[in-house]
Parts: C-alpha cells; structure tokens; sequence
C-alpha cells in the first residue's frame, strides 16, 4: 500500500493547526459543492429528457425517446469515463489545484451551453463535454482530500463527500420541481462556473502540487504513467474491486423501478417504485456518511469485504426468494442500500491508497471508470439482457455475481488492511 504523507498543517498529535482549520474546511466545502453540483449536472437532463426531445425533434413515438434517452446517457458515461481517465493524468502532471478548478469549469461551461441548444447534435456535444467534467471533478476532490487529511479524518471526511452525488441527485428533482423550462434549468452550469472562479483565489497548492512545481520528485518517477509495471497489479486490483460495485449498484438502480412494477398490482405498483428508489436513496446517502466511522472501526478490508458479501447476500434474497413486493422486500433493500453507501465512502479510501503521489490521481481515475465504460455499452441493451437472462429477478441477481468478483479481489489483496 502506497504511504499518503501527512498534510502540511497537521500538529504532531495529529490534528489541523487552528490557524489552517478553516482553511480545510472551505477546501472541503468547495470539494462538496463541486461534486453535488456534479451530481445535479449527470441527473438533469433524464429529468428534462421528455421536454427536450419534444422541443428538438418534435413529437416522437415513445420507443424513439426510449432510444434518445439510452444514447443521451450513453453519452455521458463515456464523456465521464474519459475525463475521469484524462482529468487524473492532468492532476498528477499540472497540479490538484488546477485540475479542480479547470474540471469544475468544464462542466459549468457545457452545462450552460447546453441550455443554448438549437438542435440535438448540439446537446449531444454539450453532455459529453459535461459528462468529462464531472469524471474530472470527482477523481480532482477525492485526491484532494486524501492528500490534505491525517488517516483517521481522512477516511471520515471521504464519507463525507461521497453523499455528494446522491445530494446532487436530488437537488436535479429540487428544480424540475420549480422550473418547468429546461433551458432555464441548464442554467444552473453558472453556479459551478462562480465556484472555479472562487476556486482560483481560495485554493492553495496541495503539498503534491509544490513537489511538482519545485521538482523534487525523481526524474525516473516523473517519467512514468499509471499503467507502468510497478502500478499494474494494484491497478488491476483497483479496477476489479471499483467495477464490480458500480457494476452491481448500476444494475440494481436501473431494473429496480420495473422489478418492483413485476410483482406489484397495478394500484401499488407507483408507490412501490417510489418508496423503493427513495429507499435506495436514503439508505445510500446514511451507509456514505458513516462509511468513515465503520472504516476507521474495522479497518479498509474488513469493510470491504462485508460490503461485497452483505450486497451479494441481499441480491440473493431480494431478487430471488420474494415473489411479490412485501414490507419484508424493503426492508432487505434498506440493507442493501446501506452497504452499497458504505462502500462508496470505503472505496474512496481504498483505491487512491493503492498508489504513490505521482501516479495517484491518474491511477486513481482509471480505476474509478474503467467500469463505466461497460455500463455505458450496456444502456444500449437493457432490453436485450432482460430478455436474455429470463426476466428482470434473473438479470439483476446474475449481474450481482459480480459482487462476489470484487470479494475475491478485496480477500487477495493484503496490501490493504
């Protein structure tokens, strides 16, 4: 496991100097902020989808939304994958400071350029590049706070953020609730555009960014990249032991709604989609909160492992023992929901740990999306594979095998603890 140094203003018993505390906690808010508006950016346009095909190509049949809503998140997937992976190399060659400040600005640029849009290509365009500012944003905060916390906050604080996303989420409801106009509601990219310009006067240089500038790494360490021979096991680790849980939680997000829909009556089939994806909701943002405490409790590995062995477990009791939606159906998915939080905030730690500072953040972003990218092909055949493997139980519980990969990789890799 790679040693992350003590921040610079940490006392010797392990505590943030007072006259840098508040320092850290507007670099944590700013970290915060940019990855909730993330969130609310990746969310937006599903929730607008139907207003803006109707605006841009008309009225369509609902198959060619069902299509255009597919491709549209494919989109941004991708988009999201690759900054991930390119926004990780800026940070660990140009600086954490700039990269977070020029990421944020990315999405906000094509966030509000997208509120423009005169036809559908432009807004393809625009979710892509805002897809890549999101990836950006949130390998930039992660490396961040891993770099500028002592071990115990650190992993508090990484829990912290990780709810991010989901609050991000649910502020993208927050406005389609209040503003029917979708190009008015595009124009929230302003917000992040304010927060990189704030960003270039708040922000100071990380210690990982003053070695860059003064030069004190080794020139040989300098030259390599994330995929050299020292990096590959641990970069296999890390993706196999990210992926399978974005994997297994994508899965479970995407089919649960029409699950549910399966083994419900019509007249309780809405209010069991809905308390479902607010549980689901909930129990996610509760399980990244105190991801930190439980890590801190029980160590990085032992909390990986029963995240990978509870949500496998869950996935075999949810999706293949109930044959019709009952209270006990949502209490097992509350289980689920909670481990699946926990794990968010554990990885967070866990794979930015696997890898020295000068590689850190492009490893880092490589691991955290590599998985995307077959998520992002299998948009495009939902239908397909329900079909395939027999019904929706069947699909969800055959993808959630892949919890059982990642226990594997967590169990071999002892470099971890």
């Amino acid at each position: 496991m790679a040693e992350i140094s003590s921040p610079v203003y940490i006392d010797k018993h392990g505590s943030l100097t007072t006259a840098k505390a508040s320092y850290y906690f507007v670099l944590f808010t700013l970290c915060f902020l940019s990855s909730t508006l993330g969130g609310t950016v990746s969310t937006l346009m599903s929730v607008y989808l139907p207003v803006v095909v109707k605006e841009l190509m008309g009225n369509m049949p609902v198959e060619t939304m069902n299509d255009a809503g597919a491709f549209i998140n494919a989109v941004f997937i991708f988009g999201w994958t690759l900054g991930g992976v390119v926004w990780g190399l800026i940070c660990d060659k140009a600086g954490r400071k700039k990269s977070f400040i020029l990421s944020t600005a990315c999405y906000g640029l094509f966030t509000l350029l997208t509120a423009l849009a005169s036809n559908w290509y432009w807004v393809v365009g625009c979710r892509f590049m805002s897809g890549f500012g999101v990836g950006g944003v949130l390998v930039t905060t992660t490396i961040f706070i891993v770099e500028a916390w002592s071990e115990k906050k650190r992993a508090i604080a990484l829990g912290i953020l990780s709810i991010s996303i989901p609050v991000g989420i649910f502020s993208a409801g927050l406005i389609n609730y209040f503003l029917s106009t979708w190009r008015q509601a595009f124009l929230v990219g302003t917000i992040p555009l304010l927060l990189a310009l704030v960003s270039a006067f708040v922000l100071q240089e990380s210690a990982a960014d003053k070695k860059l500038s003064n030069g004190n790494q080794q020139s040989k360490m300098a030259d390599e990249y994330f995929f050299a021979p020292p990096y590959r096991k641990n970069l296999l680790i890390g993706s196999i032991v990210f992926g399978t849980m974005l994997i297994g939680l994508w899965a479970i997000f995407s089919w649960l709604p029409t699950w549910v829909q399966t083994l419900s009556t019509e007249a309780d089939a809405q209010h069991g989609r809905g308390i479902s994806m607010m549980i689901l909701g909930m129990g996610g943002l509760t399980g990244g909160f105190i991801s930190g405490w439980i890590v801190n409790a029980l160590g990085l590995r032992k909390t990986m492992i029963a995240c990978f062995a509870v949500c496998f477990a869950m996935a075999f009791i949810l999706f293949k023992l109930n044959v019709s939606f009952s209270g006990a159906a949502y209490i097992e998915l509350a289980l689920l929901a909670l481990f699946f939080g926990i794990s968010q905030g554990a990885l967070s730690v866990y794979i930015p740990q696997l890898f020295p500072g000068n590689v850190r953040a492009s490893a880092t972003g490589f691991c955290f999306n590599i998985g995307r990218l077959f998520t992002a092909v299998a948009v495009f055949f939902v239908g397909s594979l329900v079909v395939f493997f027999g019904g929706y139980s069947n699909a969800i519980f055959i993808f959630s095998f892949v919890f059982v990969i990642g226990l594997i990789a967590t169990l071999i890799n002892k470099s971890v603890q």
